[in-house]
């Protein structure tokens, strides 16, 4: 291995600190700037990217706030419309409940007047059925016949009227 013979060790030192000093020359005068070029540029891009993202953020939180505070004035204004909606409803409910109420209390007092003007009728006619009725059961029971105008006065007699 010529690595380790020492008749060529002494070359390989010198070409060992010349290879050096060139890749540490250009390391240092070409790669890492460029490189350290690259990186400033990344940081920069970077912080220009967390710079927009947080305006972005704040655009997002106004519109947000605005979006809500519109949200919470068409709920109130959806609320009063609603409240407005109710009150005119029932007052036209309480309205139309008043006309049937009447409505229906005229018909109670029209058939109270019937049902009246009936049971009278009804009364006028239970007399004649039993004015005719006394007679045809006198005439079964004793066989006689009783005129109509005897018959109406033993009926109102036990009526009472």
């Amino acid at each position: 291995m010529p690595q380790l013979d020492f008749t060529t060790f002494a070359p390989q030192l010198a070409w060992l600190v010349i290879t050096f000093v060139a890749l540490y020359l250009f390391l240092g005068r070409v790669a890492l700037p460029r490189i350290g070029g690259i990186i400033e540029q990344r940081r920069d891009r970077i912080a220009d990217d967390l710079d927009e993202a947080a305006r972005f953020k704040a655009q997002t939180d106004d519109a947000i706030a605005a979006y809500e505070a519109s949200l919470a004035a068409a709920k109130a204004k959806a609320s009063g419309i609603a409240q407005e909606t109710r009150d005119a409803l029932s007052a036209e409910t309480d309205k139309e409940r008043i006309k049937v109420e009447d409505m229906l209390g005229e018909k109670a007092r029209q058939a109270e007047e019937r049902i009246a003007k009936t049971k009278k009728q009804a009364v006028a006619n239970i007399k004649e059925v039993a004015v005719e009725t006394a007679q045809a059961v006198v005439q079964k029971l004793i066989g006689a016949k009783v005129t109509k105008k005897s018959a109406s006065a033993s009926v109102t007699g036990v009526m009472g009227k």
